[in-house]
């Protein structure tokens, strides 16, 4: 799965990266993202088809509900499932999302009665670059008529690098990727959601990232294992 994530490489950086053609918005560097609050994320503007880098929530919204405080708000997505899922089915085919992150976080169960009971790991890509996640956005249209827009975050099973930490990972999409998972150009978006081929980074943080409140670069420094 993925629960928590730094973001912190500038706007101007991610517009370039992306080639992003709406004004950048303004992002604060966060090294303890969390579900519910807003992140940037790649998409194509739904009628210009262009690329727009915007801030949505962490934590789908489908379009058609009801009240989204009654609503299941999925931070990810099972990529085995997307297809036949109600929840993600037409955001598959229609909103399809990159999510950067500069590093996530994964917690590993503990030998049984030894404190803390989950050791939480940070991985990062081992060249230094962004990592892509595959995402799906919606957008919710409350009767007031404000838009809520939304995202999730689309996990597979856990390669050989992450299998020790936890059964799942996200779905970490290459540059040539890219255009296919959002729809610029022919191909089969389902066929690229498999386990990262990347070489990452993996290493032990200490246990102030469990406290979302704790945010800076810090939670990123390594500890002893």
């Amino acid at each position: 799965m993925c629960g928590r994530y730094a973001s912190f490489t500038p706007a101007d950086r991610l517009h370039r990266l992306f080639r992003t053609v709406n004004p950048t918005p303004n992002l604060q560097p966060t090294w303890n993202m969390a579900p519910t609050r807003d992140a940037p994320v790649v998409r194509l503007h739904p009628e210009t088809r262009q690329r727009h880098l915007d801030l949505l929530r962490w934590g789908l919204v489908p379009h058609w509900a009801r009240d989204p405080k009654a609503t299941r708000q999925p931070i990810n997505a099972r990529a085995e499932t997307l297809a036949t899922s109600p929840m993600f089915r037409d955001a598959l085919d229609r909103r399809r999302c990159l999510v950067p992150a500069d590093a996530f976080y994964e917690w590993q169960a503990a030998e049984a009665g030894k404190p803390p009971a989950k050791l939480p790991w940070a991985i990062a890509r081992a060249d230094g670059a962004p990592l892509v996640f595959a995402g799906l956005w919606e957008g919710f249209r409350s009767t007031d008529g404000t838009v809520l827009r939304t995202f999730t975050i689309v996990t597979t099973q856990a390669n050989d690098a992450l299998r020790p930490l936890h059964e799942r990972m996200p779905v970490i999409l290459e540059e040539a990727a890219w255009p296919v998972w959002l729809g610029e150009a022919e191909g089969e978006a389902v066929d690229l959601l498999r386990p990262s081929a990347a070489e990452l980074r993996v290493w032990r943080i200490g246990t102030a990232v469990n406290n979302v409140r704790n945010d800076r670069a810090e939670l990123l420094e390594p500890v002893a294992g």
